[in-house]
């Protein structure tokens, strides 16, 4: 991830994208972030997942690397052009990052009831 912001920065990405294309970015990034979350969610409650399922399946299911997305961009494209093609990239899995600690802070703070047996019993 720290690779990948660096070479954005050397090669002068920030600079060259209109800041107009950079919003429209953020809000299609924004949008299919919300698809897969809420996807994810309501699949696994339709299925009738554990809540602890249901946890692993939105965490994981809208999951896509910076870290695997660059070596693979790497090895596809020229390397003067992957700061630029992996730029959707970069502005999702920050937005994702931010996002899932949201919603990570609200399943930690569910009711009791909601938590297993074992998470929910006082230790002593």
């Amino acid at each position: 991830v720290y690779t990948a912001f660096s070479a954005a920065v050397i090669e002068g990405l920030w600079h060259d994208i209109p800041l107009h294309a950079l919003a429209g970015l953020v809000f299609v990034c924004a949008v299919i972030l919300a698809i897969a979350l809420v996807a994810t969610t309501w699949i696994s409650r339709r299925v009738g997942f554990s809540k602890e399922d249901e946890i692993t399946v939105v965490f994981c299911g809208s999951k896509k690397s910076l870290a695997s997305g660059v070596p693979m961009a790497k090895v596809l494209f020229a390397s003067h052009a992957v700061g630029a093609l992996v730029l959707p990239l970069m502005v999702f899995h920050q937005m994702q990052l931010m996002v899932c600690a949201v919603i990570a802070q609200h399943y930690a703070r569910r009711p009791a009831a909601d938590l297993p047996q074992e998470a929910a019993a006082p230790r002593g």
